[in-house]
């Protein structure tokens, strides 16, 4: 993994670690990983940019800026903007019901245009837009899609390039990484520190496809920590005011003790990432691992404010194997989602439908704990002491999934 701080645009870096855990090549900060989520800062200022420019509105329906004749679900009247698809409350849900990978390790590989237009052919929504959040993929990855037509570029790189990256001078972030960059980049490993395969996204890109590295995204945070003083400040001002100023009120979030702060927290199979920055205080922070557990929020949440502690750290159990075989089958959370409970040798796994296999660490007998993602997971026993329930413990939600078998 590697740190990166800037401070008023003067950068502290302390690398640590291998690129691949079978070699010793070490990292620094030329050094690429996937940045998952933090795609979305990038999606929402190319937001920004185009409302700018004139070339959309933010409360435009998302239906106007795809191919004629292409369906996107209302609810109640209301048309899905591209606001709502901006700040999470376009009623769509995080993946589409029809996202099914051939390869769960890099799932969202062969999820295309066509697959999209499909999903949208005939979802219905369950919530009005604009009523409530709730976190989307989806969502951002088809605001990118929808921004991508409108400005007539050929895919998500070119138009992030041309209006983000070149003027930064972002060198080293792509989507599709140039053969003349392969040595530098990082290989994933997940929660047991498994070497991975990299994910590639293609019409969802938007969510979560790009690949950087640390020098590119200290450049990126000291852009967010005054934008007056960079080429990009006209797309990065409206965000960061809130709409009482007569910003957009997309990014900003309040931080202790008065100052705002602008963040966001990555991962895909292998990776996992943090970028963050209060702009009062000319402070930002980058985080990047070549490995999917998600402390590295913690740690570069109290890296730029060291007065918010660190509270990722569990302590794994020493449970006897043999008492998972209670806990293996399937559990029907929703209509379209199943939880897959398996194990291999002293291993649990757990699955949710078009996600990857994830490790789950005992905590105790019946509760166990993922590293890959924040989440917590209890099962509940029956008369007969066999799982009959399954909950999902996540973002201060608590979800049943019951046993269908």
């Amino acid at each position: 993994m590697i740190v990166g701080t800037t401070e008023a645009k003067n950068h502290t870096i302390v690398p640590y670690g291998r690129c691949d855990i079978s070699t010793g090549k070490v990292i620094n900060e030329r050094t690429i990983f996937e940045i998952g989520s933090v795609t979305k800062l990038f999606t929402a200022l190319l937001l920004s940019d185009m409302v700018n420019r004139g070339e959309v509105k933010l409360e435009e329906p998302v239906v106007d800026l795809l191919p004629a004749g292409t369906r996107v679900p209302v609810r109640n009247g209301r048309a899905i903007t591209l606001r709502d698809l901006a700040s999470h409350y376009s009623g769509l849900p995080r993946l589409p019901t029809n996202f099914a990978p051939k390869d769960p390790k890099d799932p969202y590989a062969d999820y295309t245009e066509n697959e999209l237009y499909q999903f949208l052919e005939t979802y219905e929504l369950v919530r009005t837009p604009g009523d409530t959040f709730e976190y989307s993929n989806l969502g951002v990855g088809l605001l990118g899609h929808a921004l991508v037509l409108r400005a007539g570029c050929a895919d998500y790189e070119s138009l992030v390039r041309s209006r983000i990256l070149a003027p930064l001078r972002m060198d080293d972030t792509f989507v599709r990484i140039p053969p003349g960059f392969l040595g530098s980049v990082a290989t994933g490993h997940d929660d047991n520190l498994d070497p991975v395969p990299n994910w590639n996204l293609d019409v969802l890109a938007g969510a979560g496809g790009l690949r950087s590295n640390l020098s590119d995204l200290l450049l990126f945070m000291d852009a967010l920590c005054d934008p007056e003083q960079t080429s990009i400040g006209s797309m990065i001002s409206p965000l960061v005011k809130p709409l009482s100023q007569g910003g957009l009120g997309l990014l900003p979030t309040p931080h202790y003790d008065g100052p705002t702060s602008i963040s966001h927290a990555g991962g895909t199979g292998g990776f996992s990432s943090f970028v963050g920055c209060i702009p009062e205080w000319k402070r930002g922070i980058v985080c990047l691992s070549n490995s999917g557990i998600p402390a590295i929020a913690d740690l570069a949440v109290h890296v730029l404010d060291p007065r918010w502690g660190m509270h990722w750290y569990r302590k794994e159990a020493d449970v006897d194997p043999s008492q998972f075989a209670r806990l293996l089958g399937r559990y029907r959370l929703g209509p379209n989602h199943v939880f897959q409970v398996t194990s291999t040798a002293d291993r649990l796994y757990v699955q949710l439908t078009g996600q990857q296999a994830l490790r789950a660490f005992p905590a105790s007998e019946w509760h166990f704990f993922y590293k890959a993602v924040g989440a917590q997971i209890t099962f509940e026993p029956d008369a007969g002491g066999r799982a009959a329930r399954l909950i999902l413990h996540q973002n201060s939600c608590d979800q049943i999934a019951d046993r269908i078998e």
